[in-house]
């Protein structure tokens, strides 16, 4: 789905076996060897593959990384599961299967779940995306946010800025809501110089309906109403076609007629090109687009690569009241889009204490934060640290480059309502029905509303099929709710 960023391999392999030699078997594991499973790489498998090779200088332990396409990926690790062979002792994988994962996981180690390490997680992934029910069953060890990118030399460029302060009455700047997202893009609007507005992921199947959520997320998760932004977290009635959402699709649809004229067929690797080739003023998605754009070798715009915080809006639609509720100041709800891959050990592992060293040694802050700064290794910010180390961004970013990427990686992470992404069993079957509608719409084929009702029906009806108790108490488990 994403994934790509910049760095030195010889630096990471340095950072994870430098000191290796000094302690030898610490803690001892000669003679276990470790099956550990993901996606095929380089992204995420590569970032356990170095990391196997400081944890085994440093344990005498081994681990081998068994890779799968993504598409075989969840049915080779249910399968292990649900047959309750002992198949892999680690498994890396995406958080919205968590919820046919949890009941054959076992809980991480109370001694993980304390100290400076555990505390430098982000609260968001420490305290949502990796718990279930009130057990911590994963470890992340990726972050998943998506942000906001712009270019530094359009937006201080004095005619742009006199241009736009006499065309929209206010100066240019990130935006603060959707609404000013769309006047700035409509003011970039330039095909003669080929300059588009924004860019965006509109192709089915290409991380589509993740946009469309970022876009939504500003007017349906209601801070009042936690857990509520895709389904009534009291009866599970789909709420995807209420005016918040239908809103957020609007406004995305708007922003696809102001992107490059091939934008329907955009998936994140394609808004990367755009924004790094310099033909978009602005974009959304993940932290990959700010890393890409700033290399020298892959863009045209690197040293203008300004990043921010989703825009919000100070009106949010509340599912109890049937109404928009209107709020003193804006309310950011920045989407944590995927959500990062997670880390876990199966309950059937012969090798628990050393599975969960492992994920331990992967996940801290030395071989996390290379791994982040590292090219293919596909791993994002999740750690305070991450963004707090501006030396460790230094090879990459300007030192303005660097404090706005880092802070709009962190200040997202770390929102006071931020919004969740959709976990939940069946997770195929609710978006596949989403993308079909979404691609209607798109086209023109169906009205925001026509195509969001249908999407209603068939979620209610998946629901029903799936079993409306068990999905409800998956939902709430996944947003942190009590059952």
């Amino acid at each position: 789905m994403k994934k790509l960023l910049l760095g030195s391999t010889a630096l990471i392999v340095a950072g994870f076996v430098g000191s290796a030699a000094e302690a030898a078997c610490d803690p001892d594991y000669s003679g276990v060897t470790l099956t550990a499973t993901t996606q095929t790489g380089p992204y995420i498998a590569s970032a356990l593959q170095i990391a196997a090779k400081g944890w085994e200088e440093k344990t005498c332990g081994t681990v081998k990384v068994v890779e799968f396409p993504w598409s075989e990926l969840y049915p080779k690790i249910v399968t292990s599961l649900t047959s309750g062979e002992d198949t892999f002792d680690v498994i890396a994988f995406a958080p919205a299967w968590a919820p046919d994962f949890t009941a054959f996981l076992s809980e991480m180690p109370a001694e993980m779940q304390e100290g400076a390490d555990w505390e430098d997680i982000a609260p968001v992934y420490r305290e949502a995306l990796m718990v279930w029910n009130g057990k911590v069953l994963s470890q992340t060890m990726d972050g998943d946010v998506h942000t906001y990118t712009y270019r530094i030399d359009l937006f201080e460029d004095e005619a742009n800025k006199t241009a736009f302060k006499e065309k929209y009455g206010y100066d240019l700047a990130p935006p603060e809501t959707w609404a000013q997202y769309l006047d700035i893009a409509e003011f970039f609007q330039r095909p003669d110089e080929s300059l588009w507005g924004t860019a965006e992921a509109f192709r089915r199947g290409g991380q589509q309906f993740w946009f469309f959520f970022s876009h939504a997320a500003a007017y349906t998760n209601h801070p009042d109403n936690p857990g509520s932004m895709f389904f009534d977290p009291e009866t599970m009635d789909a709420q995807i076609n209420n005016p918040g959402w239908v809103r957020g699709l609007e406004e995305y649809i708007k922003s696809a007629k102001l992107a490059p004229p091939n934008a329907l067929n955009f998936s994140f690797g394609e808004v990367n090109a755009a924004f790094a080739g310099g033909q978009a003023a602005q974009s959304i998605g993940w932290g990959d687009t700010g890393v890409i754009a700033a290399d020298p070798k892959q863009s045209k715009v690197s040293g203008n690569v300004g990043s921010a915080t989703l825009p919000g809006s100070d009106e949010v639609w509340n599912y109890k009241t049937g109404e928009w509720d209107k709020f003193d100041k804006i309310v950011r709800s920045p989407f944590m889009a995927f959500g990062g891959w997670q880390a876990a050990v199966p309950s059937t592992s012969r090798n628990q204490e050393a599975a969960w060293n492992y994920i331990q040694y992967l996940t801290s802050p030395e071989v996390s934060g290379n791994a982040a700064v590292t090219g293919g290794t596909g791993v994002n910010p999740y750690r305070v640290s991450h963004t707090s180390d501006l030396d460790l961004w230094s090879d990459i970013f300007s030192e303005r480059e660097a404090k706005e990427y880092l802070g709009a990686q962190n200040e997202s992470v770390q929102a006071e309502n931020v919004a969740l992404d959709m976990r939940l069993p069946g997770y195929f079957s609710y978006t596949e029905v989403l993308e079909i509608e979404l691609s209607k719409a798109l086209a023109g084929e169906a009205s925001p509303q026509e195509a969001l009702d249908a999407v209603a029906e068939q979620w209610n009806a998946l629901t029903d099929e799936f079993g409306r108790d068990n999905q409800l108490a998956a939902y709430r488990a996944s947003m942190g709710l009590p059952n």
